[in-house]
């Protein structure tokens, strides 16, 4: 310590005026202390706090405690916002925004994908419109007589009208190898 920084207790605080009165350790006359004059510090004084101090004298002669800190609490650093600090958060809100909007358009754009790529019409070439109509008027006549029950290779069918049931009606068949709608021909439906 220096040699102007005393030593005392708060043995008076009045927290509404906001000053008390300090016992130096030497022994003297009641020193005054204003709340001014502990600065940043993490809490109100309280009685019994150990407080080093210098003497200040007025015109008049009374003495006040200056430049005062509480033995033990640390003294609390405002934040410093500098201008490069401001700079910085002035990026990082920009920064968040444009990745928002990036996320957004990301969105956007897929939902429009998936969207167009659903709503397309089927479009159908006239063997398929053909032979797709043919399946209906074919269905109901096989109908009453077959039905679906797992078989899906040649060997399994029974004749050419069972093998055709199969195969416009009954999921997963390999019956049509070559892809021109008549099932089994080398066996069945020559």
């Amino acid at each position: 310590m220096g040699v102007n920084i005393k030593k005392g207790k708060l043995i008076k605080w009045n927290d509404k005026k906001g000053f008390g009165f300090i016992k130096p350790e030497l022994g003297g006359r009641d020193i005054f202390i204003h709340i001014s004059s502990l600065k940043k510090i993490p809490r109100k004084p309280m009685i019994g706090d150990i407080i080093f101090y210098e003497i200040h004298s007025d015109n008049n002669g009374k003495q006040r405690a200056v430049n005062s800190r509480i033995n033990g609490l640390e003294t609390v650093h405002k934040k410093l916002r500098t201008k490069s600090s401001h700079v910085l958060s002035k990026t990082n809100k920009k920064s968040k925004t444009s990745s928002l909007i990036f996320s957004v358009l990301i969105i956007v754009f897929l939902g429009s994908y998936v969207f167009s790529f659903l709503s397309k019409p089927k479009v159908y070439d006239e063997d398929t419109f053909y032979n797709e109509s043919t399946r209906y008027v074919e269905v109901d006549t096989y109908a009453e007589e077959y039905t679906c029950s797992g078989k899906t290779y040649c060997s399994e069918m029974n004749s050419c009208e069972e093998a055709t049931f199969y195969l416009r009606n009954c999921p997963g068949t390999k019956i049509d190898g070559n892809h021109d709608g008549v099932p089994c021909e080398s066996q069945w439906c020559q």
